[in-house]
């Protein structure tokens, strides 16, 4: 962590975060395109063929952000109390209700933001049309005619606990157990439990699964130390105030795929306006599709695809759409909530988890009618 930093030092350590997360997001992209992990595809495969493969791979990626995130907390590197996901004030209704929309959305659009982006780095211009709508669609929630509605109605509904959301900091307080090792020793049990889940299945430990499992915790506790402890300035000589480098909430944040998207196309949007800057999030969709693509082009994997008919565009679309309101909605998609979220244990985050699966379970169910 620094402090005290002049201003040209702390313009090095921006361009140092901004380095940190492309590189993060670079090896997440690589990985997710070999490993061919996908968060949807692992809630498909459970519904439709009963395979857990790929669920398992999603819960070793769980279990791996969860024990690096309490480490981080417990060895003081990040101020858990500025992570995104784990405020006081929990906005379950639009979480549930954005969370499902969002479920639905990715399998209408054949998988979530990130595996979206990862079939643009391999030549998906399907996969291009439906990103640019889910950044557009972001966006109009953000800050536009869809936020309003948000914030005027399902924002409204919440409940504030008297301490972060996360759960080793609710067992702290209602125990009068240190926040610090309550969040090592909660990661602990999370993580060994996961692993016994993962184990009963003894085909599972194969090269790939592990590869996609490891890699994918590991790259978002990277993001985790990049945006937390790297990027935290304890004073900025212009302000006085703390901050976090390179941010757009102001605050600690990971990988997700929905309002990144939306800052990245703000970005190159408004390219020649002086206070539009380069931020962890534009670098996390340019270092995905470009890890995608270098994996693709070294594997063999690059293959040009359209759509498929009307029908098929129109579900592209709509599910676009869902995507772009729900992830803003639910504060992250399924790996934004469904990794990055649950890596701190947030409530927000199991309620989303909910939602992911209750969206796509419909959606899934709509399209077998359809068919």
């Amino acid at each position: 962590m620094a402090s005290m930093l002049n201003n040209s030092e702390i313009h090095f350590l921006y361009q140092l975060v901004l380095g940190g997360a492309f590189f993060s997001a670079l090896v997440l992209g690589y990985v997710l395109q070999k490993t061919n992990f996908c968060t949807m595809g692992a809630i498909s495969d459970l519904i439709l063929m009963g395979s857990a493969t790929r669920l398992r791979q999603w819960l070793f990626a769980i279990a791996v952000s969860v024990l690096g995130f309490g480490l981080l907390h417990y060895f003081g590197l990040i101020k858990t109390q500025d992570v995104i996901y784990t405020a006081p004030k929990v906005l379950w209704l639009s979480t549930l209700l954005g969370s499902t929309m969002f479920g639905f959305g990715m399998v209408l659009a054949s998988g979530c933001g990130g595996r979206n982006l990862i079939r643009i780095g391999s030549g998906s211009l399907r996969a291009l049309v439906v990103m640019v709508l889910v950044g557009v669609f972001g966006q109009m929630t953000l800050r536009g005619v869809f936020g309003v509605a948000r914030v005027n109605t399902t924002d409204l509904v919440f409940f504030t606990l008297p301490t972060q959301q996360d759960l080793p900091s609710i067992l702290a307080y209602f125990l009068g157990i240190d926040a610090s090792l309550m969040a090592l020793l909660t990661a602990i049990v999370v993580f060994s439990c996961v692993m016994t889940y993962i184990a009963q299945d003894k085909k599972f430990f194969n090269l790939n699964n592990i590869q996609a499992g490891l890699f994918v915790g590991l790259a978002i506790i990277a993001l985790w130390f990049v945006s937390g402890s790297l990027g935290y300035v304890e004073e900025d000589p212009n302000t006085l105030a703390q901050v976090y480098l390179a941010t757009n909430t102001g605050r600690i944040e990971a990988a997700s795929f929905v309002a990144p998207v939306s800052y990245a196309l703000d970005y190159l949007s408004f390219f020649s306006d002086s206070s539009k800057k380069l931020t962890i999030g534009v670098m996390l969709v340019l270092g995905m599709i470009l890890g995608a693509f270098i994996c693709a082009k070294v594997h063999g994997l690059m293959r040009w695809q359209g759509f498929n008919g009307l029908e098929d565009t129109a579900n592209h679309l709509v599910g676009a759409a869902f995507m772009g309101v729900g992830g803003v909605m639910a504060m992250g998609c399924t790996i934004g909530q469904g990794l990055s979220g649950i890596s701190t244990l947030s409530l927000s985050a199991m309620i989303a988890l909910g939602g992911f699966f209750l969206g796509a379970y419909l959606a899934l169910r709509y399209l077998e009618k359809r068919i």
